[in-house]
């Protein structure tokens, strides 16, 4: 099999194909040009390819986003919706970021962006496979807790409409939340919500 055989069985068994995993390889990232140029790939955004067959998923974005922004982690709004929390339908994709990191030259998804640091932002991270293209995403307590973080931002409606959600949903329990709300310095603003809900 030659080089653009063995591109394409990548893109086969990996669903987005990035100029890097073909760098990775040891073969030439011009050959994706060539492969898009003859109709043998499809390129889906700048530096991602995928096969013109391959079945779009419902979080193609999010895949887009997760392989263009590898510090990436899907976060609040757009993590409440992956996770089928709530009902905030995002108009933008919200990812978390480390604190000094270089804000994303984007220009398609619209990004939201929400500064971490330390624990904050590394913890909680679940990584889930889409067509062989991985999804960093927020666990549900996580991101419950992430909402009461960041209520200035999104509203504490929201917050509170998530928490309800998730804990009747059985998604969360008391000991993840106890524990993210702690990461997240919440704990004394989530203590009366947590209250509430499990009476």
């Amino acid at each position: 099999m030659n080089q653009s055989g063995h591109i394409l069985e990548l893109a086969r068994r990996q669903g987005v194909l990035r100029a890097a995993d073909v760098r990775a390889q040891g073969w030439s990232p011009q050959l994706l040009i060539r492969l898009h140029q003859a109709g043998r790939l499809h390129r889906i955004a700048r530096g991602l390819y995928q096969l013109p067959d391959a079945e779009i998923t419902e979080h193609q974005t999010l895949i887009e986003v997760c392989q263009r922004v590898p510090k990436a982690v899907v976060c609040l709004l757009t993590a409440l919706q992956f996770h089928e929390i709530g009902s905030q339908l995002p108009h933008a994709v919200w990812i978390a970021l480390p604190e000094a990191t270089q804000t994303p030259a984007l220009h398609h998804p619209t990004l939201r962006i929400a500064r971490l640091r330390g624990e904050a932002y590394s913890e909680g991270i679940q990584t889930v496979t889409e067509h062989g293209a991985p999804i960093r995403v927020y666990s549900a307590a996580k991101t419950v807790t992430d909402c009461f973080k960041f209520r200035n931002k999104i509203g504490l409606d929201v917050a509170l409409e998530a928490l309800r959600d998730a804990w009747r949903s059985r998604k969360v329990t008391m000991a993840e939340l106890s524990r993210y709300a702690r990461i997240n310095r919440v704990e004394r603003v989530m203590q009366p919500y947590l209250e509430a809900v499990t009476k």
